[in-house]
């Protein structure tokens, strides 16, 4: 079981060390950074890489430590929400230019479309109603994938996305955008690696949770054609319950 996290934590760093020892949901630990390093031919160089540039994204392979389904963003988030609220947790999850990377147990990218095939929930029709599971990208043996930096960005609260103040104005400070970082990055972890040994899910149970995010995407489709969607990184999953 994974270490529990506290939400409202702050990330608190040692000079010259990158890995921190408080963080929040979106930030990777030693331990985590260890396990993906491990993924690598060359886990030493993997971790000097980060020691120097925390904030780069690294391309790791799959199929040794991990596997990888990468799920369209929405789709994705369904589905996230299922292993969350219905069923066992997730292991790391990360989004990545408009998807999601659910990371799973080594042979799930080889076993999961088959099994989608059997259920008869690949793209189609089926008893006279919609049995569609949108394109799920299985990255296995022989595939990589590039994984976020190691720590969040921290983003601006809601108020600083507003627009500054009408010349002559007084200047506010906390509500004024602050640089790149007001920019949401287009790669970050939405549950980071905490442990050498993280719990990954298997074909059946992203299965599981494939087909009841498909059973539910008609009346989500309506909620969201009438209103804003979420934000996508406001939620934060309990790590302390995953199986």
């Amino acid at each position: 079981m994974s270490s529990t996290r506290n939400p409202a934590s702050t990330v608190s760093q040692v000079p010259g060390e990158p890995f921190p020892h408080r963080y929040d949901v979106s930030d990777v630990t030693r331990e985590g950074a260890a396990w993906l390093a491990s993924a690598g031919t060359y886990p030493r160089s993997t971790l000097s890489l980060w020691a120097d540039h925390p904030s780069a994204p690294v391309v790791l392979p799959c199929g040794s430590a991990f596997d990888v389904v990468s799920a369209p963003a929405i789709f994705g988030r369904r589905m996230l929400d299922r292993l969350w609220n219905e069923g066992p947790g997730s292991g790391p999850v990360a989004t990545h230019r408009g998807r999601m990377l659910l990371f799973a147990a080594p042979g799930t990218a080889g076993r999961l479309p088959s099994l989608l095939a059997w259920e008869e929930w690949g793209a189609g029709t089926g008893e006279g109603r919609s049995r569609t599971v949108p394109p799920l990208l299985c990255h296995g043996t022989g595939d990589a994938v590039t994984v976020p930096a190691l720590h969040a960005d921290r983003l601006p609260s809601p108020a600083a996305a507003r627009p500054g103040p009408a010349a002559g104005a007084p200047a506010d400070s906390a509500s004024a955008p602050v640089g790149p970082s007001a920019v949401r990055p287009e790669s970050r972890w939405l549950v980071a690696p905490d442990t050498r040994h993280p719990w990954l899910p298997g074909p059946e149970i992203l299965l599981w949770a494939a087909v009841r995010a498909a059973r539910s995407t008609a009346s989500a489709a309506a909620r969201i054609s009438i209103s804003r969607p979420a934000d996508q990184g406001a939620k934060v999953y309990d790590v302390s319950r995953r199986r």
